[in-house]
């Protein structure tokens, strides 16, 4: 019966402690500044750099929800690469805007989703249906480097020779006019945009190819109560039109 007694007083114990810690740790949580690194590229309009409210849909967006969560926000601009390599590897840091594929599955916590993204080629003189004609058509296709849409030309049995990877600074719309690219296979809304600024000539645009959401995410190391804090808000700017509005307000308003 001693024996019987000393184990339930050490199971109580433990319990005692486990209850103990997880409340030091959501007041510790709660005493913390709140304030967190959001990586993107710069990728108007849908993030770029610029004060609040003027970041972009996406990076907008993130930051509406970052103030619905009680949290603030520190935006960092970076190289597509090195942006997913930073928050891979780090805690508690969030990325937009990034397409959920199976080759990132695993390698972040995925928040939600803020908005749909279709992917068409873009060219001057040689409108393509299907990935098909596009492989026999184009000799070299422009693609943001590390982007969902560069995997899926990969994966759509393209040649190396074919893919030319975007870096930063290189403009695809002024290597289209230049000749230097035959086609370029982007995001539709981001796509209309840049050209918009940089000439008045007509661009083709082939049938939507590829669609997919465009996430919120975080490192795959990430503090639930961030995560879901986060979704909860990015839902409520779903439902209250918020969203919505960013989308209507950057995609028809005057550069």
């Amino acid at each position: 019966m001693d024996h019987l007694n000393r184990l339930r007083g050490s199971l109580f114990k433990s319990v005692c402690a486990l209850l103990l810690y997880s409340l030091l740790d959501t007041v510790a949580w709660a005493a913390s500044p709140r304030a967190f690194d959001l990586y993107m590229p710069e990728a108007p309009p849908l993030s770029m750099a610029g004060v609040a409210g003027q970041q972009g849909i996406v990076a907008d967006a993130a930051g509406q929800a970052m103030v619905l969560a009680g949290y603030r926000m520190n935006t960092h601009i970076l190289p597509w690469l090195r942006a997913q390599r930073t928050v891979q590897q780090g805690q508690n840091m969030l990325i937009v805007p990034l397409s959920r594929t199976p080759d990132r599955e695993a390698a972040y916590t995925w928040i939600a989703p803020i908005m749909s993204m279709d992917r068409a080629f873009f060219s001057l003189d040689q409108r393509v249906e299907s990935f098909a004609q596009a492989r026999r058509t184009y000799h070299r296709i422009a693609v943001g480097m590390g982007s969902a849409q560069e995997r899926k030309l990969y994966d759509e049995g393209f040649d190396a020779s074919q893919i030319y990877p975007l870096r930063i600074g290189e403009n695809p719309a002024q290597m289209l006019l230049l000749g230097r690219v035959d086609a370029w296979f982007n995001g539709v809304p981001e796509s209309k945009y840049i050209w918009r600024q940089v000439s008045e000539r007509p661009l083709l645009m082939s049938p939507v190819l590829m669609t997919s959401d465009l996430y919120l995410a975080c490192s795959k190391s990430c503090s639930p109560q961030m995560v879901r804090s986060l979704r909860e808000a990015v839902q409520t700017l779903h439902r209250d039109g918020s969203i919505k509005r960013l989308v209507e307000r950057y995609l028809t308003a005057p550069l």
